[in-house]
């Protein structure tokens, strides 16, 4: 009996071997490509952001843009909202005809994740905390709610997986963000909900989205093991699992964070311009037909501060 057990797990396990680990996929015949832009990330490296964005959009002529808000900016005192700098990005973007994902919530990426304000990080209990998050998405949604500039909501970022200083995920809140962002939207516009590429098989991400947002990274920091990896999944990883979310969901996946940019910041052990060229390649062998970059930022710090257009200039072929 313990021998037939042992022989299905084994057999179980060569499957899921095969299906994930064997094969190569069709190269897409088109691929969109964007980049994230953090303002608070351009200004943390000593850049001037409207330079740096103006740059993005001018110089590499970059027409898909996932922005990233922050809670903290917008909101930094009670009630008091402050616009501008959201308004002057999507007005730029729109002269240029450019598509942009905004990601709206608490957690939407950059270090340290979430991005609560100051004054939630009191003493308050979690219903008062939430009503405020929910307050503050629905003057984002209702003062953007008729500009097409916008193509996508991403509510929250990788709000399934436990990254960053954030409170644990908390699954039916992330359904209440969801249920409010598409009741106030006049345009009807599909709602991105992100997860780990490689932590994850991106089930409750479809379930609860409209289109799947995911991760791809190829080398990173482990800080359990102290030591740098290279992750071992192919393309074609990649490429089965957003199938199995086709098959079973009907949904598309996109790869809202391609690795472009070091996974620790100063040092260059996983980006490099070789390097740089090798994710793009392996980009474009899983067959996907969406990806938007993560590191323009640190590309136009290379340019301006370290006088290496490298990165800049390779970056450029693609758009």
């Amino acid at each position: 009996m313990l021998r037939k057990i042992l022989i299905f797990i084994l057999v179980i396990i060569l499957f899921f071997a095969a299906y994930f680990f064997v094969g190569k996929p069709e190269p897409a015949e088109k691929i969109a490509w964007g980049v994230n832009f953090s303002q608070q990330y351009a200004k943390d490296l000593g850049l001037d952001w409207q330079e740096n964005y103006l740059a993005l959009l001018d110089d590499l002529r970059v027409k898909n843009i996932k922005l990233l808000t922050q809670w903290d900016l917008i909101e930094s005192e009670e009630g008091k909202y402050n616009f501008d700098d959201l308004d002057w990005q999507l007005a730029e973007a729109k002269k240029r005809e450019a598509r942009v994902l905004l990601v709206i919530g608490m957690k939407t990426g950059r270090w340290p994740e979430c991005h609560a304000p100051n004054w939630t990080k009191i003493q308050i209990p979690k219903s008062k905390f939430q009503n405020s998050l929910l307050k503050y998405i629905k003057e984002i949604v209702e003062r953007y709610k008729n500009e097409e500039t916008i193509w996508a909501w991403q509510v929250e970022n990788e709000p399934l997986f436990p990254f960053g200083e954030c409170p644990p995920p908390d699954k039916e809140f992330l359904k209440k963000e969801i249920s409010l962002v598409k009741s106030l939207d006049n345009l009807a516009r599909p709602v991105v909900i992100s997860d780990s590429g490689e932590g994850s098989f991106w089930f409750e991400a479809a379930r609860l989205g409209d289109i799947v947002g995911t991760t791809m990274y190829r080398k990173v920091w482990f800080k359990e093991l102290k030591s740098y990896i290279s992750y071992p999944f192919p393309p074609v990883f990649y490429w089965r699992k957003a199938q199995i979310i086709k098959k079973i969901f009907d949904k598309e996946a996109i790869v809202t964070e391609l690795q472009a940019e070091p996974w620790v910041a100063g040092s260059e052990k996983t980006m490099d311009l070789g390097q740089f060229k090798n994710n793009i390649e392996f980009a474009k062998n899983t067959g996907l037909k969406e990806f938007y970059l993560w590191g323009s930022e640190w590309w136009y710090w290379l340019k301006q501060k370290q006088n290496d257009s490298g990165i800049w200039n390779e970056a450029k072929k693609l758009f």
